[in-house]
C-alpha cells in the first residue's frame, strides 16, 4: 500500500523543471562578480552580467526562435505518424515482429542500442532520434516491457555513442578544429580513446537496460513508471500489445507491407541525409541528391527532413487510398499532438540563451582553468571531467562547448605537459554524459514526452547508470593519461 501511495505522488512537469532552472540561472548571474569590459569586449573570466527580469522572462520565448527548425520537423513527423497509424500498418507490424521473436524480444535491446550508438559515435545522432521514441516505446510495450525501456534504448544507445565520439564532426571534429595554433593532437590516439569510452559505456548500458527489461517482463509491477504514466502508456500504446488469448494469426496485408517499407525508407534516407559525408571525404552523394530539397545528402538538417517526411506521408496516403480529406484530418491531428513536445524543446533552448546573455559559461570555464593549473595530471583529469559535466548542463551543445572550452583548456594541458588528446576527449565524454540526463537538452525532453515518460522518472531511473558511466569514463581517461 505504501508503494502504491508513493507511485501516485504528483511530480513536477518538464515545463516547471525547465522554468525553475531558467529563473535559477538568472539569480545566479547576480550572485557572482560583475564582469569587467574593455570597450564592448568582456574581460574573460572577470565575472557575469546580471540577467534582467526581461531577459529571464524572454528566454523561453526566444527558445521558440532557436528551435523553429526542429519544431517544424517534429510537427511534420507527428503528422506522418498519424497517417501511418491510420493504415494500421505500424500496429500490425509490431505485433508480427513480437510474435516472430517468440520470447526472444529481449535481444532487440543490444541490437538496437548498438545501432543507435554507431550513429552517435559517427555523426552525433541525438536530436534526430526524437522520432524513434514512439516506435520503440510501442514495440517494447508490445513485447511485455514498458516505454521506459524503449526510451533507454534510444537515449542510452545514441548517447553512449556521442560520449565516445570517434569521428563525430560536431563533437570531436569541432574540438580538434578549435585547437589554437601551435597546439597539436594525434587524431589516431583521439579515436582510440573515444573507442574505449564508447564501447565500455555501451556495454554497461546494455546490461543495465536488459536487467531492468527482464524484471518488467517477469513482473509488470516492477516497472519504474508511476501509475499515471502507466495509464498514459496504456492509452497510447495498449493497442500494440499482442493478444495472447487470441488464436488468430496476425498478418500484414500487401498495402501494409508497402507502407512499412516506405516508412522505413523515410528514416534510412533521413539518417543518410544527416551524416556529414563531406567530413569523411565521401563525395558520392554530392552531385545527384540535391534535387529534392536543394541540399545534397550529408548537408540535410531539419527543414530537409521535414519536407522528406511530408512527401512520404502523402505517398503512404496514396498507397492506402486514404483520400484527401482523411489524409489532411489525420496529418493535422498528428501535428497537433506534437505541440506539447515542441513547447518543451523550445523552452529548454531558453536556458542556453540566457547562459550566453549573462556570460556565466565564460566565467566558469576561465576560473576553473586557473584552479586546474595547480593540480597533478591524475587529479587534473577527473576534476576537468567534473568541470565539463557542470558546463554541459549550461551548454548542452557539443559543438558549442567545444568552441568555448578547447581554446582555453587544451593550451593549459599542453603547457602543463599533459595529454591534449585526453583533455579533448574529457570534454567530449563529459558533455555526452550530461546529455543523457539534462533537462536543457531538447531531444531528451521531447523524446520522453513522446514516449509518455516524465523527465523526473527518467532522471531517478537513469541516475545510477549515469553515475556508473561517469566513473568508468574517468577511469578510462586517467588510464590513457598514464600511457602518454
Amino acid at each position: 500500500m505504501a508503494n502504491a501511495k508513493k507511485k501516485t505522488k504528483t511530480m513536477l512537469s518538464s515545463f516547471s523543471i525547465i522554468l525553475i532552472l531558467i529563473f535559477g540561472l538568472g539569480i545566479l548571474s547576480h550572485l557572482l562578480p560583475n564582469a569587467k569590459f574593455v570597450g564592448d569586449t568582456i574581460v574573460n573570466g572577470s565575472g557575469t552580467v546580471g540577467a534582467t527580469l526581461s531577459q529571464v522572462l524572454m528566454a523561453p520565448i526566444l527558445g521558440f526562435e532557436n528551435a523553429v527548425d526542429v519544431g517544424i520537423f517534429i510537427m511534420v513527423l507527428g503528422g506522418m505518424l498519424a497517417v501511418v497509424n491510420k493504415t494500421g500498418a505500424l500496429e500490425t507490424g509490431i505485433k508480427v515482429l513480437v510474435h516472430k521473436l517468440k520470447g526472444k524480444e529481449i535481444w532487440l535491446i543490444p541490437i538496437l542500442m548498438t545501432i543507435f550508438s554507431i550513429c552517435g559515435t559517427t555523426y552525433g545522432m541525438l536530436e534526430e532520434t526524437v522520432g524513434f521514441y514512439v516506435l520503440l516505446a510501442a514495440t517494447m510495450m508490445a513485447a511485455g516491457m514498458d516505454p521506459l525501456v524503449g526510451s533507454a534504448i534510444v537515449l542510452l544507445g545514441a548517447g553512449t555513442g556521442c560520449l565516445g565520439s570517434t569521428v563525430n564532426p560536431f563533437a570531436t571534429g569541432v574540438a580538434l578544429s578549435s585547437l589554437p595554433e601551435g597546439i597539436a593532437a594525434d587524431n589516431g590516439f583521439v579515436i582510440l580513446i573515444a573507442t574505449f569510452l564508447w564501447l565500455s559505456s555501451l556495454l554497461v548500458s546494455i546490461l543495465f537496460v536488459m536487467n531492468y527489461a527482464k524484471k518488467v517482463q517477469k513482473d509488470k509491477g516492477s516497472t519504474f513508471l508511476s501509475l499515471q504514466e502507466q495509464k498514459e502508456a496504456e492509452k497510447a500504446y495498449g493497442e500494440f500489445e499482442e493478444d495472447k488469448t487470441s488464436k488468430k494469426v496476425v498478418k500484414l496485408t500487401g498495402k501494409q507491407k508497402a507502407t512499412l517499407i516506405v516508412f522505413a525508407l523515410a528514416f534510412v534516407v533521413m539518417i543518410l541525409g544527416f551524416i556529414p559525408w563531406g567530413e569523411f571525404d565521401v563525395t558520392i552523394f554530392s552531385k545527384w541528391t540535391s534535387w529534392l530539397t536543394g541540399e545534397a545528402l550529408g548537408d540535410w538538417w531539419f527543414y530537409d527532413a521535414a519536407l522528406w517526411f511530408l512527401i512520404l506521408s502523402i505517398v503512404i496516403a496514396i498507397i492506402n487510398n486514404l483520400g484527401e480529406k482523411t489524409f489532411v484530418e489525420e496529418f493535422v491531428k498528428g501535428a497537433s499532438d506534437m505541440v506539447s513536445v515542441l513547447l518543451v524543446i523550445a523552452i529548454a533552448r531558453g536556458a542556453s540563451i540566457l547562459m550566453a546573455q549573462t556570460h556565466l559559461d565564460n566565467y566558469i570555464i576561465y576560473n576553473a582553468a586557473d584552479a586546474l593549473a595547480k593540480l597533478p595530471e591524475l587529479i587534473f583529469v577527473p576534476l576537468n571531467y567534473l568541470l565539463h559535466v557542470v558546463l554541459s548542463f549550461l551548454v548542452p551543445s557539443s559543438s558549442g562547448l567545444a568552441t568555448l572550452s578547447t581554446p582555453i583548456i587544451a593550451p593549459l594541458a599542453s603547457q602543463l605537459g599533459y595529454s591534449v588528446e585526453v583533455t579533448l576527449m574529457t570534454m567530449v565524454s563529459a558533455n555526452g554524459l550530461v546529455n543523457l540526463i539534462t533537462p536543457t537538452c531538447g531531444a531528451i525532453m521531447g523524446g520522453l514526452a513522446l514516449a509518455k515518460v516524465q523527465y523526473s522518472t527518467w532522471f531517478k531511473w537513469a541516475f545510477k547508470i549515469v553515475v556508473v558511466i561517469g566513473l568508468l569514463n574517468m577511469f578510462v581517461l586517467s588510464l590513457f593519461s598514464l600511457i602518454v
